[in-house]
């Protein structure tokens, strides 16, 4: 099943809203890139207003940016090398609205997300190539780099920068070097304009 289909003379443009893991989605990207020329839209909260019952409305301390991609990515490293493929990135404000929840588990505090809502959006980005994903590899990189290198030159996390190492690993922008104390040695291989 497909969110929106939009008939074009030189054929169907798909377009699929993907809100939790790519992974999920394997098979049926194989079987539509095929055929059709796809856009998977992926929405990143970069602000979340959490109001929970009985108390007042407040920000979440958790924040998603345009790195955030990287999280869903690492299942399909490759995905951007088909050229049927287009990824686009909303930055959304949300809000999300949670009830007590006592049939949950104590990990989760008890709160279970009854609904969520767009409130604004921030911003938009398509992606149609690997070239174009490349944008986000921070300028400035030494030859020989560590994720803690590029964690620094994007303003993320070690987390989403080792996704990111792992990602343009699998897409031979990256290259191992060496495995030292402090994690993998990278260099850049493919410079891409």
């Amino acid at each position: 099943m497909i969110d929106i289909v939009r008939p074009r003379p030189e054929g169907d443009l798909l377009i699929e809203i993907q809100t939790s893991s790519f992974g999920a989605m394997g098979k049926k990207l194989d079987h539509v890139l095929s055929q059709y020329e796809m856009v998977l839209v992926h929405p990143i909260a970069v602000t979340t207003t959490l109001h929970k019952e009985g108390s007042k409305p407040r920000k979440s301390p958790l924040k998603g940016s345009l790195y955030s991609i990287f999280d869903e990515l690492v299942s399909v490293p490759t995905l951007l090398d088909h050229p049927n493929f287009s990824l686009e990135i909303v930055l959304a404000h949300i809000d999300k609205f949670q009830v007590m929840d006592p049939k949950l588990r104590r990990r989760r505090g008890g709160w279970r997300t009854t609904d969520r809502r767009l409130t604004s959006i921030a911003g938009v980005e398509r992606y149609s190539s690997m070239a174009e994903l490349c944008e986000l590899i921070p300028s400035g990189l030494p030859e020989r780099f560590t994720t803690a290198d590029i964690a620094e030159g994007a303003g993320v996390t070690r987390d989403i920068a080792q996704r990111m190492a792992y990602c343009f690993k699998a897409a031979e922008v990256f290259e191992v070097m060496d495995r030292k104390k402090q994690g993998y040695i990278y260099r850049q291989v493919l410079n891409i304009p």
